[in-house]
């Protein structure tokens, strides 16, 4: 159809979205008059004509309605013509003009009508497909108010607000640019940027992201980004940018329209110079045929079936928090047979927890039993000076069992070995194995190490990541206990996984640089397929290859960081970067805007269910060509209802692909 004939525009910006999106009603308006005229044009016509009128007035109403309907066309088949290109709206044209040679200009000017009613609902129907670029923008406010040294506020265009600055949302309203609270307590409504559906609390030192709704509460916000580097802006950017990129199909049939047009026309010069030639058949008898012939056998609903439900599948995803950067990415779903994970932060949260800790039976500190609690209140002590993810564990652990931690002076710190610090009066030592088989312990007698260490090989093999706590004072060195660590498995990990084996993937592995214990009990605890530790990302991406080569199509999910090789390794990459994480934008081929698994079948499932709408869309457009083909030879099809069925599947195609914009999963 003419929509997907002309040269391809150039996309605007996200900053320049708003002014082209307030010029587009303008068109689609003409465009409806001119139908409607292209209508009425037709009626009077055809009435006058039934029932003798005035033929010089059924001449002028048939015109207005060649006029008007075939405007658009006309237009579109000169530009075509001057770059040497024959597409379907010079077959239109030249069908509505072989009416006119036969004498049957009501079928002309219904041919005219339907077609240009056609693009006019294509145009409406694809349109709401491409809104999710102006629903994007809607969501972020015209303006900001900033907060000043004197606790003032000043209402300021979003361009002239600057890093740095600190903007005020009051209940209710939208969250203008990316930043970080520095004061206040709300709920956000994160849904339209990471398609999460509760609220999400923010607190000071939380992250929000523009186009978010700010819910009960007041929120002071320190900008980190300005307008045009905002999660929202490059958001819509990829969506942009994903509906430009055409999928291999729709590639594949744009280059066969040509051909295929030149085909159709040489097809219909037969029709109409064999059987008079051969058969001394009257000419208008087989020209009608042949311009009939002309109609059913135009591709407009299988050029245009492509697009709709792909641009429809990317619209869909965007208002989920899933961007898929190109139709070719949508495509590429549909044929994932295996899906490798990331171990952490993909299908683990990524937070490390202390998970379990135990006194060793028998250990005394100043002459009485050491308690759990002392345990960890000593250890918390230490680890409050360190910055390593474990320490944070043990600290947070503390915290939430409201201990008075003591402080602790002289940390000192041997990188993959363990931290070491004076708490009341005696050095207290956290370590691994290795921190503890040092020589520095040669002439130190330590007490109760080998029965701890084997009640830590115990929790080792459960998955844990163990370490030692002793304390020394006058040259003893005394085992307290030992402390076990986890990296926990996000909610949903297993039921998401379920889900995948639903949608008909056949191999899941989980991939990770953690040692094999700890890996085997996050992939029992997830019910992956497989798994392989202690990997470097160059082993990543060496088993990815392998994947491939025995299911053909690999999805990796990882979380768009330090995955990046294995990310462009495989067929399709998933980040799960979360919102405003510039790597995870540009990394994958999909990014999911919320750390949500539950997004990761989604995202297969809309690619699954594009396909089958493509296949459906296929069938409904060489069915109703094959069909009328056969009808008009063989029982002489009139050509109203060849028009009337050509352009019936070209509207019909484009609605079923519009069924993608409501795919649940």
């Amino acid at each position: 159809m003419q929509a997907t004939t002309t040269p391809k525009q150039e996309q605007p910006t996200a900053q320049e979205q708003q002014p082209v999106e307030r010029e587009r009603p303008k068109g689609y308006r003409r465009g409806v008059v001119f139908v409607t005229l292209a209508f009425v044009g037709m009626m009077v016509g055809g009435v006058l004509t039934w029932f003798d009128g005035p033929p010089l007035l059924a001449w002028l109403s048939f015109a207005i309605a060649y006029v008007f309907g075939g405007w658009e066309g006309v237009k579109a088949s000169v530009a075509s013509l001057r770059k040497g290109v024959i597409d379907i709206d010079i077959l239109m044209v030249l069908a509505a003009l072989g009416a006119l040679v036969v004498n049957a200009p009501f079928e002309g000017a219904m041919l005219l009508f339907l077609f240009s009613l056609s693009n006019v609902l294509q145009d409406y129907a694809l349109g709401r497909s491409r809104r999710a670029i102006e629903e994007l923008m809607a969501l972020r406010p015209e303006e900001a108010e900033v907060l000043r040294d004197d606790g003032t506020t000043e209402t300021q265009p979003l361009e002239a607000v600057d890093v740095g600055d600190v903007v005020r949302v009051r209940p209710g309203g939208s969250i203008p640019l990316d930043g970080m609270v520095v004061d206040g307590h709300s709920s956000v409504d994160q849904s339209s940027v990471t398609g999460e559906s509760v609220p999400v609390e923010k607190t000071p030192g939380d992250e929000v992201y523009a186009g978010t709704v700010n819910d009960t509460g007041s929120l002071d916000i320190r900008v980190t980004k300005t307008v045009h580097e905002s999660t929202l802006a490059r958001m819509i950017a990829l969506v942009e940018e994903a509906q430009s990129e055409r999928a291999p199909t729709q590639r594949l049939l744009e280059r066969i329209e040509q051909p295929y047009a030149i085909g159709v026309l040489v097809a219909t010069a037969l029709f109409v110079v064999v059987p008079i030639s051969l058969w001394g058949e009257a000419f208008d008898a087989a020209f009608y045929r042949a311009m009939t012939l002309m109609v059913a056998a135009s591709p407009c609903a299988l050029i245009i079936s492509t697009p709709a439900a792909v641009l429809s599948a990317i619209a869909g995803g965007a208002r989920r928090g899933i961007l898929y950067k190109g139709g070719a990415y949508v495509e590429a779903t549909a044929e994932v047979r295996a899906v490798a994970f990331d171990k952490t932060g993909t299908l683990t949260t990524g937070d490390t927890e202390l998970t379990a800790y135990g006194v060793r039976k028998g250990a005394q500190i100043d002459g009485r039993s050491a308690t759990d609690a002392d345990l960890l209140r000593l250890a918390a002590a230490v680890q409050q000076r360190s910055e390593h993810h474990l320490a944070k564990a043990t600290v947070d652990a503390a915290t939430a069992e409201e201990l008075d931690v003591p402080s602790a002076t002289d940390f000192q710190a041997e990188v993959g070995k363990g931290v070491r610090a004076v708490v009341e009066g005696g050095t207290l030592h956290i370590g691994n194995p290795r921190y503890f088989a040092q020589p520095r312990f040669n002439g130190v007698r330590v007490e109760g190490l080998q029965s701890t260490q084997e009640a830590a090989a115990e929790r080792q093999a459960e998955g844990l990541t163990v370490v030692l706590v002793a304390r020394e004072t006058d040259g003893h060195l005394q085992v307290l206990g030992w402390m076990g660590f986890a990296d926990q498995l996000r909610p949903g990990a297993r039921e998401m996984i379920e889900d995948l084996r639903a949608l008909g993937v056949e191999h899941i592995v989980m991939l990770t640089g953690d040692n094999e214990r700890v890996a085997r009990a996050i992939a029992e605890e997830a019910g992956v397929d497989a798994f392989h530790a202690e990997l470097l990302p160059e082993d990543k991406v060496a088993l990815l290859q392998e994947l491939q080569d025995r299911y053909g199509h690999v999805a990796m999910v990882g979380d768009g960081v330090n995955d990046a090789p294995a990310l462009a390794a495989a067929s399709v990459g998933i980040a799960m970067g979360g919102a405003g994480t510039d790597v995870a934008l540009e990394t994958a081929d999909i990014v999911l805007m919320a750390d949500a698994l539950d997004k990761v079948p989604y995202a297969l499932g809309m690619g699954r269910a594009t396909r089958r709408t493509l296949y459906a869309n296929f069938t409904i457009a060489f069915g109703a060509i094959a069909i009328m083909v056969i009808a008009i030879l063989w029982t002489g099809l009139p050509l109203p209802v060849a028009v009337i069925g050509h352009e019936g599947s070209t509207v019909l195609v484009v609605l079923n692909g519009l069924r993608l914009l409501g795919f649940s999963g």
